[in-house]
């Protein structure tokens, strides 16, 4: 076993596989959203989900702030979007929105898109997670869902 330091405890985690996220919400006829790999089913009943998002990260306080958002699980063909929307100001007109009848923004071309209401927010550490309940869903069995393992796109 290794001591547990920064470099360590990332170079560990890397070896998760996981899906790739980005979430999105609108405020004053703008677009946000942010790249997220820590998503989670939470509940069934009710329908719950959670996310993570680092308490330093761009435009914290208005996911922060916020009600209603969109979690877009992104296709194997979505690198870009996903790259797009890590960096500090990403572009969100290069990106194909529709919008549900909340006009919550949803990403197109995803393999799977959620309508969510935030119902709570704990901050732990660096971090902030969002308890998020399920309003409306839609997939696409078609598509092959992005991942991430070792620091790569597969």
């Amino acid at each position: 076993m290794k001591k547990s330091n920064i470099t360590n405890y990332k170079k560990t985690l890397s070896k998760f596989t996981t899906g790739i996220t980005v979430v999105c919400f609108r405020k004053n006829k703008k677009i946000y959203g942010k790249t997220i790999n820590s998503f989670n089913a939470l509940s069934l009943k009710p329908q719950l989900v959670l996310f993570s998002l680092g308490n330093y990260s761009s435009n914290f306080e208005n996911f922060f702030n916020n009600n209603f958002l969109s979690i877009n699980i992104l296709s194997k063909n979505q690198k870009n979007i996903s790259n797009n929307f890590s960096m500090k100001s990403p572009k969100t007109n290069i990106v194909k929105f529709f919008e549900t009848d909340n006009h919550i923004p949803l990403i197109d071309g995803c393999i799977a898109n959620l309508e969510c209401k935030i119902e709570d927010k704990i901050k732990k550490g660096d971090h902030t997670i969002f308890i998020c309940k399920v309003i409306s869903v839609q997939f696409n069995n078609k598509l092959e869902p992005l991942n991430y393992f070792n620091s790569k796109y597969l």
